[in-house]
């Protein structure tokens, strides 16, 4: 009977002390069974032959996810200059401090040289602003959202500190898609992270998150460290008081060495991570208005609907030089912004050459080639295709790309935590309400 099951690629594993995984790594078909004794002989035979019928499909549809999918996104710094110091800052404070900036006229080279590329596009390709504090040159970039706004989608990721009332408006009108930095709803931890020559963001970022008031496109991007990992469940709890929909409760990224000594406990992580999740379920549910952690939604889809993903970073390949990739103030084109400080990852400067190109590049090529199948650990990982081992440039600074995920044991107890909470149907307090709507079943057993 075990033979039957590994011949079909199934494997098994304990979720909780009731429930047992049958999973598929390879094209994450999966079942939840309830435990009696040796739970794993227990999968029902008309599972089996769904699983069989559906195999051929799954096997293609993630593969072609993987490795086919077209560049959609591309990052642009508009400026490599920040008028913070955040201690875990991927971008090395030399180019932080004395770095370039971008002058309308080559941003607007940039914007016409991005749409002739996607100029067969079925659909808007997306451009967002990021690296240290694009606001710095927000006259460019307004300008800039203003006179292609029928041609992308617009998003832009801030501190906050730089942004006026009015700008709000603007941004809601062009329908730009808005990031804000906050990492704690305590001012004092807060600053300590997110250091600027004012003190720190907390004030400003506060400030634009209430005149957003409840807008769609706003999400708070959250950075946790070993000084605010403990501040999780209320920090969403602060949020879902002013009207946030999704905050994303990202790992420290420790690209740079000084970022080293700002990494959490795993297990600590874990659990107050998960008691944020619980948080913003409970909150969801109470009061009718939903706010979801952004980053756990996605490893939800990658569970229940893995071609819905939409955040690249727990793919394998990972989407840097794939399904996007950042121009740097300079016009370096790289594979992903962690990439800004590493010189050996440019594919060329888009100024005097082509995007087609840069995607062609050994760089490019190097990132697209490591996926979760040629590392040991991950090989044999039963979540590899849902957790992707990130970050690719993190891994390469510590000195190999090709090891497991900073942050591995850390992902094992979130994602087993999805399937529990699917196993409950928790899901509908998971995901956004868009994100709902637009999932259908392709394939159900009752």
């Amino acid at each position: 009977m075990v033979d039957k099951f590994l011949n079909k690629g199934l494997s098994f594993s304990d979720i909780d002390t009731h429930r047992k995984l049958a999973l598929n790594p390879d094209n994450l078909f999966w079942g939840i069974l309830p435990k009696k004794g040796d739970a794993e002989f227990l999968l029902p035979e008309d599972v089996l032959s769904l699983y069989g019928r559906e195999k051929g499909n799954l096997d293609k549809e993630l593969h072609d996810f993987r490795f086919n999918s077209d560049l959609n996104c591309i990052y642009i710094d508009p400026t490599d200059r920040c008028n913070a110091s955040c201690p875990y800052c991927y971008i090395p404070s030399e180019i932080r401090k004395q770095g370039t900036q971008m002058s309308g006229e080559q941003l607007d080279t940039v914007l016409k040289k991005i749409a002739r590329y996607f100029r067969n596009s079925e659909r808007k390709p997306v451009i967002v602003f990021h690296a240290s504090e694009p606001l710095l040159v927000k006259e460019i970039i307004f300008k800039a959202v203003d006179k292609f706004s029928s041609q992308f989608l617009f998003g832009l990721q801030t501190n906050a500190t730089l942004l006026e009332k009015r700008e709000v408006g603007f941004l809601k009108k062009h329908r730009v898609g808005v990031g804000i930095s906050l990492d704690s709803f305590d001012p004092e931890i807060n600053n300590r992270q997110r250091i600027s020559v004012k003190g720190g963001n907390f004030n400003k970022a506060v400030q634009a998150i209430e005149w957003f008031n409840g807008y769609a496109g706003l999400n708070v991007i959250s950075t946790v460290t070993r000084l605010n990992v403990r501040h999780l469940p209320d920090l969403v709890k602060f949020l879902h008081e002013r009207k946030v929909g999704c905050v994303l409760l990202n790992p420290v990224r420790v690209t740079q060495k000084p970022a080293l000594k700002l990494i959490p406990d795993q297990k600590i992580f874990a659990r107050y991570f998960i008691d944020a999740v619980n948080n913003a379920m409970e909150l969801s549910m109470r009061s009718g208005r939903r706010i979801v952690i952004g980053n756990f939604a996605n490893l939800v889809l990658a569970i229940i609907a893995p071609t819905a993903r939409r955040m690249m970073c727990d793919i394998s390949p990972c989407g840097g030089g794939r399904t996007f990739l950042t121009i740097t103030a300079q016009g370096d084109m790289i594979p992903c912004g962690e990439f800004i400080g590493l010189k050996e990852f440019s594919g060329g400067n888009i100024f005097e050459t082509s995007i087609s190109r840069a995607m062609r590049s050994k760089p490019f090529r190097e990132v697209r080639e490591r996926f979760v199948e040629k590392i040991n650990e991950c090989s044999i990982c039963d979540y590899r295709n849902i957790c992707g081992s990130p970050c690719p440039a993190e891994l390469y600074a510590r000195g190999d790309m090709y090891q497991p995920s900073v942050f591995c044991e850390f992902y094992k107890e979130i994602i087993k935590y999805a399937f529990r909470l699917i196993a409950e149907d928790k899901i509908k307090y998971l995901l956004r309400e868009d994100a709902m709507e637009q999932l259908k079943y392709r394939y159900k057993y009752r």
